[in-house]
């Protein structure tokens, strides 16, 4: 059993539907997974559904439904949603699954039998909207609180708490010693800022079941559910533990409870946490003391990617400015989007959406630039040479090679952006090249036969190494060029991309256009 590459996304709370930052969260988790498995790695890629709380359960009363059957409703919703966007996901947890709730009440009698956690009574605001209780220091000036924690009220309650005082001086000292940790590095720094100017407070893992009884119960204390976030970071470990991890399945009293999976795999630690930036103190502060806690290895890395904004304003569906993500996916293709997100936004600062931005992208990197590439490059050598490939050249191996070495480097580090501009620097040099040798003019001189051959070698052998490259960002359109190639199977190992595998005499299939041109 190997060590596989495990990749997740935040798992997303069910109180709405999937939007533009939810789209792009999980693109970047199926780029990721799709490039390792591409270098050769065994991946097991994570994405679900965080499906208790306050929120939810208020929501399905509005409805007038019971909290599982609204739950049911709207993970049919995200997982049509996950399909949508073509992700290469092993598995889709939801958090009411027994699987995951049988192994999240393992480990709260694990933690409260080592004397993690106490009970004490405690006075403060809460605030159902972020589910949270806030202290003074979440005051404005003037006494009150700031609108993004909706309705705020005073609650004197019992409550469960987990010990985290205990935690800090070592995890700083761990951020300090693991700049990889949390990535980008201003990530990091804002962590280690948190936890050298506050002293950690301990956090509340439960909820009186009699003011929220959707939760998952306390099974030390069934007057008590469990807190939402404490339940759904666990979901990272409960789906390994389902799947018969050794490492997290020995933390059961009785291994043998968990079921045998009919593939067992080997994923803890994490080799990758992908996450937005508002949810980085639950992952970068809480998850990390709770995984020592339970006497288990760190993640690898936490990658945090920012928040995007449309036309320079905050996305909001109270104002109507929103970009859906579907609705741009059936006008422009899947490939366009998945493009345009990564492409305009490196992971880790925010983003800014606009729609003339899209069109230009899509019109000058897409259509002109890929498409226009492949589509001459190919209609040539049918044109001139009835499709039939001629001999090897490596007039543009050097390129090629340039290019390959360059996106695997920063694949291997996931800088998804700027592997994409490592690519574009290929679909550049080859259209320059067409410009420079004219092969429709050396076409007209039959004297020049052989150097057309060359060329068109070099152009089309240069198509089949960006579809190599390609696939993890646009697996769609990398297909579609083998396809035209005719080429068999998907472009999906990076070896492939070695220059000269197309062979003298291969025959291509029937040029069309990758991304047709749209009246703008």
């Amino acid at each position: 059993m190997s060590k596989a590459f495990y990749v997740t996304t935040a798992i997303d709370y069910v109180n709405g539907q999937p939007h533009l930052g939810h789209a792009y969260e999980k693109i970047i988790a199926d780029v990721i997974a799709r490039s390792r498995r591409s270098l050769g790695q065994e991946v097991f890629f994570l994405t679900g559904l965080d499906e208790h709380g306050q929120k939810v359960q208020q929501a399905a009363q509005a409805e007038q439904k019971s909290p599982q059957d609204y739950c049911d409703g709207l993970a049919a919703d995200w997982q049509a949603f996950a399909r949508t966007l073509q992700l290469t996901n092993d598995d889709f947890v939801r958090t009411t699954q027994p699987r995951h709730k049988e192994f999240v009440q393992a480990m709260l009698s694990r933690l409260q039998a080592a004397g993690h956690f106490y009970k004490a009574s405690y006075t403060g605001f809460y605030s159902t909207k972020e589910e949270t209780f806030l202290t003074e220091k979440d005051r404005r000036p003037d006494g009150t609180f700031d609108a993004s924690y909706g309705d705020v009220v005073e609650l004197k309650e019992d409550n469960y708490y987990f010990k985290l005082k205990a935690h800090q001086a070592w995890l700083i000292e761990y951020l300090e010693q693991n700049p990889g940790f949390v990535q980008p590095d201003y990530r990091r720094n804002e962590v280690l800022g948190f936890l050298r100017n506050n002293d950690l407070e301990d956090l509340c893992i439960s909820r009186p079941a009699s003011r929220l009884n959707w939760g998952i119960p306390l099974p030390f204390d069934p007057d008590f559910v469990t807190y939402v976030w404490f339940d759904a970071l666990v979901n990272y470990i409960s789906i390994p533990a389902a799947h018969g991890d050794p490492a997290v399945t020995a933390l059961l009293e009785n291994p043998a409870q968990a079921a045998a999976p009919a593939i067992q795999y080997d994923l803890w630690p994490a080799a990758l946490h992908v996450i937005g930036k508002d949810i980085l103190k639950f992952h970068a502060v809480y998850w990390p003391i709770m995984l020592r806690a339970m006497g288990l290895p760190l993640p690898r890395q936490i990658l945090v990617h920012g928040w995007w904004q449309k036309d320079g304003a905050k996305i909001s569906k109270s104002t109507g400015n929103i970009v859906d993500p579907i609705a741009v996916i059936n006008e422009w293709g899947l490939d366009a989007f998945r493009f345009y997100v990564l492409r305009e936004l490196n992971i880790g600062p925010d983003g800014n959406w606009t729609d003339a931005g899209f069109r230009s992208r899509y019109q000058a990197e897409l259509a002109n630039g890929l498409g226009n590439l492949v589509n001459r490059s190919l209609s040539m050598l049918k044109r001139y040479r009835n499709g039939v490939v001629g001999a090897p050249s490596k007039e543009l191996e050097a390129d090629a090679q340039n290019a390959i070495a360059e996106t695997r480097t920063l694949l291997e580090s996931n800088q998804l952006q700027a592997a994409l501009l490592a690519i574009g620097t290929l679909i550049t040099r080859a259209n320059q090249y067409v410009d420079q040798t004219a092969p429709f003019r050396l076409a007209k001189d039959p004297a020049q036969a052989e150097r057309l051959d060359e060329v068109l070698y070099n152009l089309t052998e240069s198509c089949r190494v960006l579809a190599v490259l390609l696939w993890p960002f646009l697996p769609g359109t990398a297909c579609k060029i083998y396809a035209q190639l005719g080429l068999d199977g998907a472009p999906d190992q990076f070896s492939q991309a070695a220059w000269g595998q197309l062979k003298a005499g291969h025959v291509i299939g029937e040029p069309a256009p990758l991304f047709p041109r749209k009246d703008i």
